[in-house]
């Protein structure tokens, strides 16, 4: 008989007010959550939905890939991830179409093409982004470590 694990991850959502919300998650800190300054309402300088989907995405992705890139034996020497979210009005409203990370890491020159695999295979293997019903592109920029200079 197989055994699986079970994850839960609670969030609380409290409205403050016209478009404004507080979620909390226990043990960590409170996070203001609004309507993006983009639609009627919104509110400037604060998270919106739409920031904590592309966040949680790119995020996942770059977790994920430390992950694998541990696992393989494969040393990382930086890892940046950009996210950006494309939201286009349609029949029902307005809805994300696709998620694009741009990815740019560092690696030891013998490693590039193990650290491209595992970069491919973190998209794959990311909690969030399999959550979604969207798709998410991945630009990816793998260069070799460059020596310090003595």
């Amino acid at each position: 008989m197989t055994t699986y694990k079970s994850h839960r991850f609670p969030a609380s959502v409290e409205w403050q007010g016209k478009r404004l919300t507080t979620v909390t998650v226990p043990g960590k800190p409170e996070l203001d959550v609004a309507t993006p300054p983009e639609f009627r309402g919104g509110i400037e300088g604060v998270w919106s939905p739409e920031d904590l989907l592309v966040a949680a995405t790119a995020s996942c992705f770059t977790v994920t890939l430390v992950a694998v890139a541990e696992r393989r034996g494969i040393p990382l020497h930086a890892l940046e991830v950009d996210g950006t979210g494309f939201v286009e009005r349609h029949d029902q409203g307005f809805g994300f179409v696709v998620i694009e990370l741009h990815a740019r890491l560092e690696t030891d020159e013998e490693c590039i093409q193990a650290a491209e695999q595992a970069a491919r295979d973190a998209k794959d293997g990311c909690l969030v982004g399999q959550a979604l019903d969207v798709p998410v592109h991945l630009e990816l920029e793998v260069r070799p470590r460059v020596a310090a200079v003595a």
